[in-house]
């Protein structure tokens, strides 16, 4: 009895489960077909160099396709918002566990924190356009810049919070400090740094558009640029249209279902 009721548990969740993804999938259709009403409505009233209408679009991103770069612009703009993330992440993570730790550490590094909080993207953008010249440095810096502090802020705040008693425990069992650190802190703050991966990610593709708008000869900024001085609304829109599509895909497609699986065993409301 107790095996049935088990079974029978299961498959009720596993039906819940589906029943929320139809739903979820529902609602993402509906918002999806108001936005290209109201697009398609709003483009019948203005002229098309300024809001260009449904088909316009979607013959440009087929010229785009078929123009032989655009594969190259989106993988030379995802390498370096990757690389600069990756570096963030790198960076970021083991400076927000030892200043979450270590109270005095993190009381004298916290104004700087806030200091290169305050600087705007355009600004770094041009720092690194006199650093590292029209290359690939430039927006793998502006996106490093963008991202670091927000995964160290992330990771700083969730090591901040790790119980007093692990670590009196720890030290009770004389535990070194590599140990405390990757029993202890690092399960604490993994939930945290994925929700400062997730928000450095996203700001890290919209400043990599401003790097490649002011220090790039290639990639979507560098193409988004062009077709802005050229008045080609509907590239405009091909391109924006598709740099969201991309971020959808790696949000939705990669980095949330790898937190729900990391995060699995977490009890939700």
């Amino acid at each position: 009895m107790a095996s049935l009721s088990t079974v029978r548990s299961s498959a009720s969740d596993r039906s819940a489960r589906l029943a929320g993804v139809a739903g979820m999938i529902a609602q993402r259709a509906a918002l999806l077909a108001v936005f290209l009403v109201v697009w398609w409505l709003a483009a019948l009233r203005v002229p098309a160099f300024i809001l260009p209408g449904i088909g316009k679009t979607w013959d440009a991103l087929r010229e785009l396709i078929a123009s032989g770069t655009f594969g190259d612009d989106l993988g030379i703009t995802l390498y370096r918002v990757v690389a600069g993330f990756a570096l963030a992440a790198l960076v970021g993570t083991p400076l927000g566990v030892v200043l979450g730790s270590n109270r005095r550490l993190g009381q004298f590094f916290d104004p700087l924190l806030s200091v290169v909080n305050t600087v705007s993207a355009a600004i770094w953008a041009i720092f690194a356009l006199i650093w590292f010249g029209i290359s690939n440095g430039t927006t793998i810096f502006v996106v490093f810049m963008e991202a670091m502090p927000l995964i160290l802020t992330n990771v700083w705040q969730g090591a901040q919070g790790v119980n007093a008693e692990y670590i009196e425990l720890a030290r009770s069992f004389q535990m070194s400090r590599a140990k405390v650190m990757t029993k202890i802190y690092l399960p604490t703050v993994l939930p945290h740094f994925f929700s400062g991966a997730r928000l450095a990610f996203g700001f890290g593709w919209r400043v990599s558009l401003v790097a490649e708008t002011i220090g790039s000869s290639n990639g979507v900024g560098y193409r988004l640029r062009q077709a802005a001085d050229l008045v080609q609304t509907d590239q405009v829109f091909a391109w924006t249209l598709t740099l969201i599509v991309m971020m959808v895909v790696v949000e939705y497609g990669i980095l949330k279902p790898l937190e729900n699986r990391l995060f699995r065993w977490k009890r939700r409301v």
